[in-house]
């Protein structure tokens, strides 16, 4: 049987925030599976607002990487950061200046088109040359929702949220990955709550 009223469109904006969501992993399959979901839960809106829970706190703390440093000093090689990139199987670090404080984020991304592309060397060039500075860093609070997260990650075309709470501590990082799985888990507890 069909749903409708408020628990269609409930499901239906969770449906198509989670798609989205894996849109972004995958950008090939994104249009299609967004337009199936738009034609088939009509009252869909990616823009509305639905209940804050899940929160971004939630959502790292259920990834598998809680107890990683995720900092380092904006003055050290870009070999380093390539280096701790492999041993966690990570691609994203948040970068500090000579104080501690955070100053921006460095990617594998930053790697590939900032050293390898460019024929530099990840011994000779320092973090600082090639990361995101802390003027254009996007990040997260903890008290944000996972639907939030998604939004800023897909507006700004990044895979990588720096969690920074009220005192300015990093204290992880969320990926598309982590958002992904939440919201999916999301959308089928809902399901199952209707069947």
């Amino acid at each position: 049987s069909s749903l409708s009223g408020p628990a269609a469109t409930q499901l239906s904006r969770q449906a198509v925030r989670a798609a989205a969501a894996y849109g972004a992993s995958n950008p090939s399959t994104m249009t299609p599976l967004m337009s199936s979901l738009q034609r088939r839960f009509k009252h869909a809106s990616y823009d509305e607002t639905i209940d804050e829970n899940p929160l971004a706190h939630d959502a790292y703390k259920k990834s598998c990487y809680v107890e990683i440093d995720w900092t380092i000093p904006e003055d050290h090689k870009v070999y380093e950061a390539v280096l701790k990139f492999s041993a966690y199987n990570i691609g994203c670090l948040v970068t500090t200046d000579e104080n501690g404080q955070v100053s921006g984020v460095v990617s594998e991304r930053d790697y590939v088109t900032k050293i390898a592309l460019l024929g530099r060397t990840s011994k000779d060039t320092a973090i600082s040359q090639i990361s995101t500075k802390m003027a254009n860093l996007v990040t997260a609070s903890p008290h944000d929702s996972v639907y939030t997260c998604m939004d800023k990650m897909l507006t700004r075309d990044i895979r990588h949220l720096p969690l920074i709470d009220d005192s300015g501590k990093v204290i992880g990082m969320l990926s598309i990955k982590d958002i992904c799985k939440v919201m999916l888990k999301e959308t089928e507890k809902t399901i199952e709550t209707l069947s």
